[in-house]
């Protein structure tokens, strides 16, 4: 073999590497089929035994004898986590010296455009989803895999995605399973995402292209009864489905097709 040619092969050998999706998955629990969702970060409430999927806050409690999601802010800041994040300032991206706000939730965004703060931001996720493994949660969900659509050029999808992986590989450390949020038309199963929860899908005719990649591990929730009637002819018999407020209140009596 010439120089040339080894070096060809080393190049490729190279690339490759590049595009290896995540480890296999540890030994996680898939999402149960034929049963209801509810979507509770407002705060944890009790739901009928018919709704076997709950989607909680990292700081709430799962529930016995249900499949619990754990929600964890990866991508995006919480609002009352503005004090921890102002200690951690230079980890909040910034355009024009200015954070970065997901207009429609007042959240600002993690600056992951570079390895060393992906690797510091998932070194702090990473604690959080740990505890989620620890409280007994069954899964976890990294909110929102397409922030960086809203990051005014800041962040790339490829920053977004080299992210999750290390998101994923943690979570999967963790004993969890591992939900991509959003960015329909993306294969997430590809770097190791195990289920997808996903917004107002039916609203933007999405929900198809989920289930495409994930088959009967998808959670759609949806913010309009016009896209949950919308979302329930389509995909209903197969798939859990709620309809809930955007403020997800508590007090609020979700609905299920």
């Amino acid at each position: 073999m010439s120089f040339r040619t080894r070096l060809l092969v080393l190049i490729l050998a190279v690339a490759l590497i590049g595009l290896t999706p995540a480890p296999a998955r540890a030994d996680v629990t898939p999402m149960p089929t034929g049963t209801d969702v509810d979507y509770q970060l407002g705060g944890a409430v009790h739901r009928p035994a018919h709704v076997g999927i709950l989607v909680r806050d990292r700081r709430a409690r799962p529930a016995p004898e249900r499949y619990n999601i754990c929600y964890v802010n990866g991508f995006q800041t919480q609002p009352e986590q503005r004090r921890f994040w102002r200690q951690r300032w230079n980890l909040v991206l910034k355009h024009d010296g200015r954070p970065v706000v997901d207009e429609n939730w007042g959240e600002w965004l993690l600056d992951i455009g570079t390895p060393a703060k992906r690797r510091r931001l998932a070194a702090i996720v990473g604690r959080w989803t740990d505890r989620c493994g620890a409280d007994g949660f069954d899964a976890v969900e990294f909110d929102n895999l397409d922030s960086f659509t809203r990051s005014r050029g800041e962040l790339s999808r490829a920053d977004a995605l080299a992210f999750a992986r290390l998101l994923i590989r943690r979570g999967h450390r963790a004993g969890l399973a591992v939900a991509q949020k959003n960015l329909a038309g993306y294969d997430g199963t590809r770097i190791g995402f195990d289920l997808a929860i996903v917004e107002s899908c039916a609203r933007y005719r999405e929900c198809g292209r989920y289930v495409r990649h994930f088959g009967d591990q998808v959670v759609m929730v949806e913010y309009r009864r016009v896209d949950f009637r919308r979302a329930c002819a389509g995909f209903g018999e197969t798939h859990p489905v709620v309809l809930r407020d955007l403020a997800l209140r508590p007090a609020y009596r979700p609905q299920y097709c």
